[in-house]
This record gives structure tokens, C-alpha cells and sequence, in this order.
């Protein structure tokens, strides 16, 4: 499967590197640390499509999301204006 479990902070830590002025809430939902609801807000969103926005978050995660430390996102985007 994967390699070591992946935590809300690693999550956090790699959205934050990835889009820097977002503002990140990552929970577990399952307890397991592979169920993630993420929710971003940033201004790097502003006059881009929801499609779009998430893109970026799936882009931000593609290396837990290929090693299978991640098996499901629930993301929530938005802009602060």
C-alpha cells in the first residue's frame, strides 16, 4: 500500500507550500488518516472556476494521492472575498 500514515498537519503543511497565503482546515473523518475533508480558502481562487479550484488542491496532493496515503477528499474551496 503506502508508506507511513499521512497526518492533518503534513496535509496542511503541503496546501500551505503549495498555495501560500491559503488558509487550511484538514480533518480526518474516519479516524484512519486516509479520509481527508479539506477545506482552502484563498485569494489565488478568485475568478477561477470551482473545477479549477479543486484541480489545484488535487494537484497540490498528486503524491499522497498516488502512494495511496490518501483514499478519499471531500474538498471545500473559497475565495476571502
Amino acid at each position: 500500500m503506502s508508506q507511513e500514515m499521512i497526518t492533518p498537519l503534513d496535509l496542511t503543511a503541503i496546501l500551505r507550500a503549495a498555495i501560500p497565503d491559503a488558509e487550511v482546515e484538514v480533518t480526518d473523518t474516519t479516524g484512519t488518516l486516509d479520509h481527508f475533508a479539506i477545506r482552502v480558502v484563498s485569494d489565488a481562487f478568485a475568478g477561477v472556476s470551482l473545477l479549477d479550484q479543486h484541480r489545484m488542491v488535487y494537484r497540490a496532493l498528486e503524491a499522497p494521492r498516488a502512494d495511496g496515503r490518501i483514499h478519499a477528499l471531500e474538498i471545500h474551496t473559497a475565495t476571502r472575498s
